[in-house]
């Protein structure tokens, strides 16, 4: 087994469920959080049962008390976090008249405070070990316009600002961060007719965690800046 460990925020189900699988299969200790206990403790106990270190816990990205909280429980069970991955997510798919305000924070909130908050709690003792990585999963969404989107977009452009800065901050320190833009993905953020209509074109969560696994496993001195994946044939 791998010494290393990577914390996989909204480990649950979907995309994030997928990364911790592929990372625990490589031999990582694989660190689950989300807001649904019972998925993590599932998810954790199928990857013991494996014969493969995990662990599981409650963690609202969007509370600062939280986050801490967890980072610490990490810290004090393992003593590092190698690898952390932004990957907790949420949407509304409503035009802008529809958008309420506690949309726009929901979103905003979980999305780029989330990501902000957990990023800003692990630096620190990765830049103490002079080496780290942060791997956010994006959406194209940051960069491309898509119907009833904006807020979903705003939060996804915002991660992306934050990431590029923050990587020209901490790349002397040998952290690396990666940003990954998948294009529409078959997960509960579609809705089921969605789903069943385009499943066949969509890109699968497993497809996303090798390719996480891969960007993570690459060379010391390579860093995987941005890695944008869509459908073979193209946008939904």
């Amino acid at each position: 087994m791998n010494n290393k460990v990577v914390w996989i925020t909204g480990a649950s189900t979907g995309i994030g469920k997928e990364i911790a699988s592929a990372f625990s299969r490589a031999g990582y200790i694989v660190v689950v959080t989300g807001r649904r206990k019972s998925r993590l403790v599932n998810l954790a106990g199928e990857i013991k049962f494996a014969g493969r270190e995990a662990s599981a816990f409650v963690c609202n990205v969007a509370s600062e008390r939280s986050v801490a909280s967890t980072t610490k429980r990490i810290l004090e069970k393992y003593g590092r976090i190698d690898c952390l991955v932004n990957n907790a997510g949420v949407t509304v798919f409503k035009s802008i008249l529809e958008t309420k305000v506690y949309d726009y924070d929901y979103v905003m909130d979980i999305n780029l405070r989330g990501s902000f908050l957990c990023m800003k709690s692990v630096l620190k003792r990765m830049i103490k070990m002079k080496r780290g990585h942060i791997i956010n999963i994006l959406s194209v969404a940051a960069n491309t316009v898509y119907d009833n989107s904006a807020v979903y977009a705003c939060s996804k452009a915002g991660l992306l600002a934050l990431s590029n800065n923050v990587r020209d901050e901490v790349r002397k320190h040998n952290i690396k961060i990666t940003n990954i833009l998948p294009g529409a993905t078959e997960t509960a953020m579609w809705d089921s007719r969605t789903r069943q209509r385009y499943k066949n074109r969509m890109l699968s969560p497993e497809d996303i965690g090798a390719i996480a696994l891969q960007v993570f496993e690459q060379p010391k001195k390579v860093m995987v800046e941005d890695i944008i994946l869509r459908p073979v044939k193209g946008d939904i």
